[in-house]
C-alpha cells in the first residue's frame, strides 16, 4: 500500500502536464500559422483584392500596396513589378522569373525592400508610367513580393486608353487518339483579356451525338496568347462518322467556330468478329477435308475388294 501513493501522484502530475500542454497548443500553432501578406491599400469600405488602373499613353498612374506582418518577429520583403501570362490550362499566372517587358516593366515602387515590424503593416506607394507608344488595350501585370521563403503577388488590371478589339479564333480542333477527348487551341487575336464560353455539338450518321450548351471556361485569355485545351467526351459513340463543331464566344462580340471530323470504329469488336469468322471458315474446311479423306479411303477400299474378288 505505501507504494501506491507516489505512483498515483506521478500519474496526476503527468495528466496535469498533458492538459497544460494541450491548452498551450492553440497558441503555438496560431503563431506558426501567422505570416506576412500582400494586398492593395484599402480605404473605408474598400474591399478590393486587386488593382485597376487606366490611362492614355504617357500617363503616370499611382496607387499603394500594403505589406502586413501579424507575426511576432520582423519580416523583410522584396517588391517588384512583374508581367502576367497564361498558365498551360489557360488560367492567369504571374511571370515570377525573367525580366518584365510589358506592364510589369512600367511599375516603379517607392521601396524595393521593406522591413515590417511585428504586428504592423507598411504601405508602399508605386507608380505606373505608360510609355508614349504603348499599344491600346489590356496589359495585365502584377506586383510581386518575396520574403521568408515564399512569394506572392497582387494582380494589376492595366488598360491603355484607345481603341479596343475583342477577337479570338478556335484552331487545330482534333480528337485524341482514344476518341474520348476533343483537343483544340484558343488564340486571343484582340487587345483585351477574354473570358470565353464554349458550346460543343457533334452530328453523326445516326443523329446528334453530342450537344452541350454554352458554358464559361476556367480560362482568362490574355491578348496575343494561345492555349491548348481539352474537352472530355467519355460517352463518344462506338460506331459512327461525326462532324464536331466548337463555338467559342466572349464579351465584346468575339466569336469563332472550329470544325473537325472523326470516324468511330470498334476495332476490337471488329477484330474479334473477323477472327471468329476466320475460325468458323477454317473449321468448316477442316471438317470437309476430313469427310473428303474418309470418303476417298472408303472408295479405295471398295475398289481393292472388287479387284481382289475378280482375281480369285
Amino acid at each position: 500500500m505505501p507504494s501506491v501513493v507516489p505512483r498515483a501522484s506521478a500519474v496526476l502530475c503527468l495528466v496535469a502536464a498533458l492538459v497544460a500542454g494541450l491548452f498551450a497548443l492553440p497558441g503555438a500553432s496560431a503563431h506558426a500559422d501567422e505570416d506576412w501578406s500582400l494586398a492593395p491599400a484599402r480605404s473605408a469600405g474598400d474591399g478590393r483584392s486587386s488593382f485597376y488602373l487606366e490611362g492614355a499613353p504617357g500617363a503616370v498612374l499611382q496607387d499603394t500596396v500594403t505589406v502586413t506582418n501579424p507575426g511576432d518577429s520582423a519580416r523583410t520583403v522584396e517588391l517588384r513589378g512583374a508581367d502576367a501570362d497564361n498558365a498551360a490550362d489557360g488560367s492567369f499566372a504571374i511571370e515570377a522569373d525573367g525580366a518584365s517587358r510589358d506592364g510589369g516593366a512600367w511599375i516603379r515602387l517607392a521601396e524595393r525592400k521593406v522591413t515590417v515590424p511585428p504586428r504592423t503593416r507598411a504601405e508602399v506607394p508605386f507608380t505606373v508610367t505608360v510609355p508614349d507608344g504603348a499599344v491600346p488595350g489590356d496589359h495585365p501585370a502584377a506586383i510581386l513580393a518575396s520574403g521568408a521563403g515564399r512569394s506572392t503577388g497582387v494582380r494589376l488590371h492595366l488598360r491603355v486608353g484607345g481603341p479596343t478589339l475583342s477577337a479570338l479564333t478556335v484552331e487545330r480542333v482534333r480528337l485524341a487518339d482514344d476518341g474520348r477527348r476533343i483537343r483544340y487551341d484558343l488564340v486571343n487575336r484582340g487587345n483585351t483579356v477574354l473570358a470565353p464560353k464554349l458550346a460543343v455539338r457533334a452530328d453523326g450518321l445516326f443523329g446528334t451525338a453530342l450537344d452541350r450548351a454554352p458554358r464559361a471556361l476556367p480560362v482568362e485569355l490574355l491578348p496575343g496568347r494561345r492555349v491548348t485545351l481539352t474537352e472530355p467526351w467519355p460517352d463518344a459513340p462506338a460506331l459512327d462518322s461525326v462532324d464536331v463543331r466548337l463555338t467559342v464566344t466572349a464579351a465584346g462580340g468575339a466569336r469563332d467556330q472550329g470544325l473537325a471530323s472523326a470516324t468511330f470504329v470498334p476495332w476490337g469488336a471488329l477484330a474479334a468478329a473477323v477472327g471468329g469468322l476466320v475460325a468458323v471458315v477454317a473449321g468448316g474446311r477442316w471438317v470437309r477435308g476430313r469427310r473428303g479423306r474418309g470418303s476417298g479411303q472408303a472408295e479405295q477400299q471398295q475398289t481393292e475388294r472388287e479387284l481382289t474378288g475378280a482375281a480369285t
